[in-house]
Parts: C-alpha cells; structure tokens; sequence
C-alpha cells in the first residue's frame, strides 16, 4: 500500500506555475535557487518541487506544463501580468498616498 499523498494535485501543479514564474520572472536566476525560493513559500522541500517539475514536463497531461513554444509564451507572459500586478499595487498606493497628502496640505490652509 502506498503511502497517502502529502500534497494534492492542485497544490503540486500551483508550485509548478509558480516556480515557472519565478523562471521567467528572472532570466538569470538558477533553477535551484527559484525551487528554494518556491518552496520555502509554500513549505515545500525543493527537491520534491523538482520531481513534480520533472513529473509535469515528460507528461504534460498530468498538468499544465509542456515545453512547447507556446506554453513558455504562455509563462512569459503570466510573469508579464504578475509584474505589471505589482507596479499597478505600488501607483494605487502612491497616488493614495499623494491624495491624502493633498488633502492634508488643504485642511492645513
């Protein structure tokens, strides 16, 4: 009898997306360090993201992984949305930030 599965299917194909991500967030970055990174958010040991990785890229059926062009498109273009998320969040609090301001310099007058 196998062993009961720590983690569920979703939990592994979302660390897989993410570290994916991570990837292509950063042209530079190894893929040991984006596992480490990935699995220290999670709470993931590093060399079982591995295997998943390993697992979904010789059978994309299993997940939403392939190695087509399309799908590093596809990656490439989610860490583009993740990125512009980001700096949407930073200009939404800083212009929060310069409207109070504003009002401040207002009520003081």
């Amino acid at each position: 009898m196998p062993a009961p599965k720590k983690y569920d299917i979703e939990t592994q194909q979302r660390a897989v997306r993410m570290y994916l991500d991570r990837v292509a967030e950063d042209d530079g970055i190894s893929q040991l360090k984006a596992r480490t990174e990935v699995g220290e958010l999670l709470g993931i040991n590093q060399s079982t993201l591995r295997n998943w990785i390993k697992r979904e890229s010789k059978d994309p059926a299993l997940g939403m992984v392939s190695s087509t062009p399309a799908s590093a498109e596809v990656v490439k273009l989610r860490a583009e949305v993740a990125r512009l998320k980001r700096a949407n969040e930073i200009l939404k609090t800083a212009s929060a930030f310069f409207a109070a301001a504003e009002l401040d310099r207002r009520l003081g007058q």
